[in-house]
């Protein structure tokens, strides 16, 4: 579509339409590499020791993943920022900024010295760099989704529009890519003391190729004709609060939306990838092969159910998503798990871990616990190993027999008195336990695979409408802002804080499957919302005042 001398809006030439996606796309997939790179480097164990406190390996992946969540804590700023941008002055020169400033931060992340060097002033740069690159996605998921879809064709919003779904995930292949290349070009030593740098500084040459494509671009038909017509909005923020109906609106699209679409996702990437290399001590580089080739296969899902939802609406394949996801979730990690370190799941079973005492005291955020069971308890979830506790009727291993400088437990069916993670490490390991990184078999790697491909399937079938179902919903005058606003939001802290909460409830129960109620919880309040609120948009014109 192309605004004319009238104000309406026509269609685009075929070319056009192709330069219009693939620049875009391109531009967005770029925007979440940067995003997602420190993510990466993250689940596999590289952000936490340089910039946060040695010596309590939980306390690290814990602020490590604060501070990712922290970007996604000040996308919604972003979002009301950039929104307000994108209504009063258009959608192009928008996200030309945002990726710009996404650009120069995610760099700066790669140059900053570490804690040790340069000491609390490491981590606090570390989180000003993660709040830029917050703004800067806050203002560019809409722009780009909002920019396809004001170009689609009739009865095509959701193919087209599909695209940008499947660049979010591509955003999140390309920083396991290059992970991987980076790191398969040097030692191990080299990786761990500045090759990991190298991911971050190559955003500069992203950010040229990007701007170099999206220069090139016009501006939205649908905005250019508002525009001429002096229909834009005058202060986009206020209106979105104010157009009839709008806050219901904006409920629907963030408690039903964006938080449900955003947990499966995340689940499906980061906390697959922190699972398998974590608890499941699966080797970190099979671990990235493994998630990052099966999330490539998985793209074609969000284009998939995007075209799909031309033809059969929009609210079907979410809600049906969304549905599946809560009976499928727990047996697809069981399956994974199993598959990954079959060692531990059969340890787990027929020698499980019993800690004499009644309770014990652990503190997730502690720099170092306070006695030596809490030493042990984080051990213990740090390697995935279940465990309860338990007072023996045998008074030989009761607490106080075994001291405040020794923990009594029960591997199986066999005691032991632990002073050290050493002796604790040698008793699992005689019960059955596999502690040391490693690879799983092909037969075994192929049951991953099927289940991070089923994990994907559900994440396209609830994220692949979403960028043509939220740009339906909202008035052109505000779109910018009504849809980026609850969907930032929603993402933002449903999703951004998921890595966080689902690694602190791991280290609290010891189980490593149950941070998954986090996401479980959520997608059943978005089901819910959905269900009940959820309109069908597909077929509505994105010109459509009303």
């Amino acid at each position: 579509m192309a605004a004319s001398e009238t104000g309406e809006v026509a269609e685009l030439e075929p070319k056009n339409v192709r330069l219009v996606i693939g620049a875009s796309s391109a531009g967005t997939v770029f925007e979440w590499y940067d995003f997602f790179i420190y993510g990466t480097l993250t689940a596999t164990g590289i952000i936490g020791p340089v910039f946060f406190p040695q010596g309590n390996e939980t306390l690290q992946i814990l602020f490590a993943w604060a501070t990712f969540a922290v970007g996604f804590g000040f996308r919604p700023l972003g979002a009301i920022l950039f929104g307000y941008l994108g209504d009063k002055l258009g959608r192009k020169y928008t996200f030309l900024v945002t990726i710009t400033l996404m650009g120069f931060a995610t760099a700066g992340v790669g140059l900053i010295p570490s804690a040790e060097t340069i000491g609390v002033a490491a981590p606090m740069l570390l989180i000003f760099l993660r709040i830029l690159q917050g703004l800067a996605l806050g203002g560019e998921y809409g722009g780009a989704a909002i920019y396809v879809a004001e170009h689609s064709r009739p009865g095509k919003a959701g193919f087209y529009t599909s695209f940008i779904q499947a660049s979010v995930a591509g955003g999140f292949v390309l920083s396991l890519a290059v992970v991987l290349a980076v790191r398969s070009g040097m030692t191990g030593e080299i990786w761990a003391a500045w090759g990991w740098r190298v991911p971050f500084l190559l955003s500069i040459l992203l950010l040229v190729i990007s701007l170099w494509m999206r220069l090139k671009l016009s501006e939205s038909p649908v905005f250019k004709a508002m525009k001429e017509a002096g229909e834009t909005a005058s202060n986009p923020f206020m209106e979105s609060l104010r157009y009839p109906g709008n806050l219901k609106r904006i409920f629907v699209a963030l408690f039903g939306i964006a938080a449900g679409l955003t947990v499966i996702w995340y689940t499906a990437m980061f906390s697959t990838l922190s699972f398998l290399t974590g608890p499941m001590r699966v080797d970190p580089i099979a671990a990235q092969v493994i998630v990052g080739g099966t999330a490539l296969l998985g793209l074609g899902w969000f284009i998939l159910f995007g075209a799909l939802s031309d033809r059969i609406g929009r609210r079907k394949p979410i809600i049906i998503g969304y549905a599946l996801t809560l009976v499928l979730l727990f047996p697809l990690f069981w399956m994974m798990g199993y598959a990954a370190n079959s060692e531990r799941a059969e340890a787990a079973a027929n020698a499980p871990v019993v800690i004499h005492r009644d309770a014990c005291a652990f503190d997730a955020f502690a720099e170092k616990q306070s006695d030596l069971c809490g030493g042990m308890i984080a051990e213990l979830s740090r390697n995935g190993v279940p465990f309860s506790f338990a007072v023996p009727p045998e008074p030989a291993l009761a607490m106080g027999t075994a001291g405040p400088e020794a923990l009594a437990l029960a591997v199986g069916d066999r005691p032991h008195i632990v002073r050290d993670t050493a002796q604790l490490k040698a008793a699992l390991t005689e019960g059955g336990y596999r502690l040391m990184p490693g690879i799983p078999t092909p037969g075994n790697i192929a049951l991953i695979v099927l289940a991070i491909l089923i994990l994907t399937a559900l994440s396209g079938a609830t994220f692949g409408p979403v960028a043509a179902l939220l740009s339906e919903m909202f008035p052109p005058k505000i779109r910018y802002s009504s849809m980026s606003i609850p969907y930032h939001i929603g993402t933002g802290y449903f999703g951004g804080f998921l890595p966080v909460i689902a690694s602190y409830i791991v280290a609290t129960t010891g189980n490593p499957y149950s941070g998954l109620w986090y996401t479980w919880g959520v997608v059943l309040m978005a089901l819910i919302v959905c269900w009940f609120w959820l309109p069908e948009t597909a077929g509505k014109r994105m010109d459509a005042t009303e």
